[in-house]
């Protein structure tokens, strides 16, 4: 009888004494593209990283089987039967070569797996040169070549670049590159297209596909996007709260959901509950022919002879007045967390612009004032929360800097507030002010890195992919939390995002970017429902 590729039962994970995962069992055929759905904190991610014990401090009980096959050992003539594994009793030394070769992870959060000190195909060389014994030629030549089949542009220069100069749509690609580097038999995919855009999430999606049944290994996805989960998965299993709560094919769970947590899922599109733009209120940002350029070294000999410039800001043009959203669109690479970054005075910029009549300096004791008024929540939280700070360090810092007239028990009282109103709690969460980043899951550390940003009372947040790591329901909390906040306190957004449900629930005005240039921009209506410009007619049709 043939065996299952992984067979997981009654899988219990805890830390300090509390469960989180709640004795799981599933089964997962080699071949098979299995989806695991649930809330940031479920138990989703941790599930995937005990099978390899990437889980420092965890208890961990049960059995979690691994049985080493491939299409060769799963011919009916085949002679050799197929060893059976428990993973959660091997030592580290017999781990080894099973992971990133017969395991292989796609991580949430690529800014963080990556090594900032190594060029991005360096680290794929590495996998090649260490998993498939490759001579350095060997597993360059092939690094390049797995850079090209994720789809990301001139390949042989992107190699040569360290993650922090590739968008992060092109991190996640790399991360990707990497993975399918050891020609794994079982791919754990930890939100792989979370942020990708969204003509990119599909092509990443059918060349997973493509690649899963060249090779036939297995698929674990790992996300919150159900529209991914329709797209990519054969089978799906639910998590609430450490237990799987509905499972099956696809198209029945999702069509026919029988469980109350299932059904408020599918449910979760977030409600556009914002109020009509005025066009008098007071101008907080404005640019005109806004340029961002940077440096670039010639390939070859001709880069001892002087450098090009790659513009990456192409003369752009907008308003952003009190009480509005402004949001971005395009594709990885197409110059939205350029445009934010100069919005935020953190990188040099040509032509004009403007904030709240000021100009950024480039001087951090003339900017400080604006500072305060322009704060920005990243894509990654966990890379920019700093680890080695707690939630009291990390919300209390701006208050520092920007409010100094507080004493202890004002910061104190405003740092409470703010927490709770991004759902951060003492009562949901016990010992909260002296926990770190890491004890958090991603939807969490977003909710944190939007604490950070709401607690020096700013006119403007700059919010780039701020929903991309968060579940459903998850991302309608935070949505529901940013309209009332816009409501109650006249705040502007510049709303970076690739996903259509997120503009339509916040966006007043909707700017479309490409290589760098504004290809059309007007009311959210008007751009998403008669969109003009060729590119935004697909981009939009990618997004619906």
């Amino acid at each position: 009888m043939r065996l299952p590729l992984l067979q997981v039962r009654d899988l219990r994970i805890g830390f300090q004494g509390e469960d989180v995962v709640k004795g799981i069992s599933f089964n997962l055929d080699l071949g098979e593209k299995l989806a695991l759905v649930g809330e940031s904190g479920s138990g989703k991610s941790v599930t995937a990283l005990s099978f390899v014990k990437l889980l420092e401090g965890a208890r961990v009980s049960g059995r979690v089987l691994w049985t080493a096959q491939d299409a060769e050992t799963l011919r009916a003539d085949a002679t050799d039967a197929p060893q059976t594994l428990d993973l959660i009793k091997l030592k580290e030394r017999d781990l080894v070569n099973i992971r990133g070769q017969d395991i292989a992870f796609v991580f949430q959060e690529p800014m963080t797996a990556l090594n900032p000190l190594f060029t991005v195909g360096d680290q794929i060389a590495e996998v090649l040169e260490v998993k498939r014994a490759m001579s350095r030629a060997e597993a360059w030549h092939e690094a390049v070549e797995l850079i090209n089949l994720t789809g990301i542009p001139e390949p042989v220069r992107r190699a040569s670049m360290y993650p922090h100069q590739l968008s992060g749509g092109q991190r996640q690609r790399v991360m990707i590159a990497m993975a399918l580097a050891g020609r794994p038999r079982l791919l754990v995919a930890d939100e792989p297209t979370t942020a990708l855009d969204v003509s990119l999430r599909t092509q990443i999606l059918d060349l997973l596909s493509d690649l899963q049944k060249r090779f036939g290994m297995a698929v674990l996805l790992i996300t919150h996007d159900l529209n991914t989960v329709r797209q990519f998965a054969d089978q799906v299993m639910v998590m609430e709260k450490g237990c799987i709560v509905e499972s099956g094919q696809v198209d029945v769970v999702l069509t026919y959901p029988e469980h109350p947590y299932t059904q408020r899922l599918i449910n979760s599109q977030p409600p556009r509950d914002v109020v009509a733009a005025n066009v008098k209120a007071p101008l907080l940002i404005q640019a005109k022919g806004l340029r961002v350029s940077y440096p670039i070294r010639r390939a070859g000999w001709r880069g001892w002879f002087g450098g090009d410039t790659f513009e990456a800001v192409h003369g752009v043009h907008f308003d952003l007045r009190a009480g509005q959203t402004l949001g971005v669109i395009g594709e990885s690479g197409s110059g939205k967390t350029t445009l934010a970054l100069a919005a935020l005075g953190l990188v040099p910029s040509q032509g004009a612009l403007s904030i709240a009549g000021a100009s950024w300096q480039g001087k951090s004791v003339q900017d400080l004032p604006l500072r305060r008024q322009v704060q920005v929540v990243f894509q990654d939280p966990f890379s920019s929360l700093s680890p080695r700070m707690n939630v009291q360090e990390l919300v209390s810092e701006g208050l520092t800097l920007h409010a100094p007239e507080l004493d202890a028990l004002g910061r104190l009282r405003r740092i409470l507030v703010t927490l709770a109103a991004v759902g951060l709690t003492e009562i949901e969460f016990p010992g909260l002010l002296q926990r770190y980043a890491h004890e958090f899951s991603g939807g969490q550390r977003q909710r944190l890195a939007i604490a950070r940003a709401l607690v020096v009372q700013p006119k403007v947040l700059v919010l780039d992919e701020p929903t991309s790591a968060l579940d459903a329901t998850t991302q309608l909390q935070v949505l529901q939390l940013l309209q009332k906040l816009q409501r109650e306190r006249g705040l502007s957004y510049l709303l970076i995002t690739h996903d259509v449900a997120v503009i339509r629930a916040m966006a007043h005005h909707v700017m479309v970017m490409q290589a760098g240039k504004v290809v059309e921009s007007g009311p959210v209506d008007q751009i998403l429902n008669t969109p003009q410009a060729p590119y935004t007619q697909i981009l939009v049709g990618a997004l619906r």
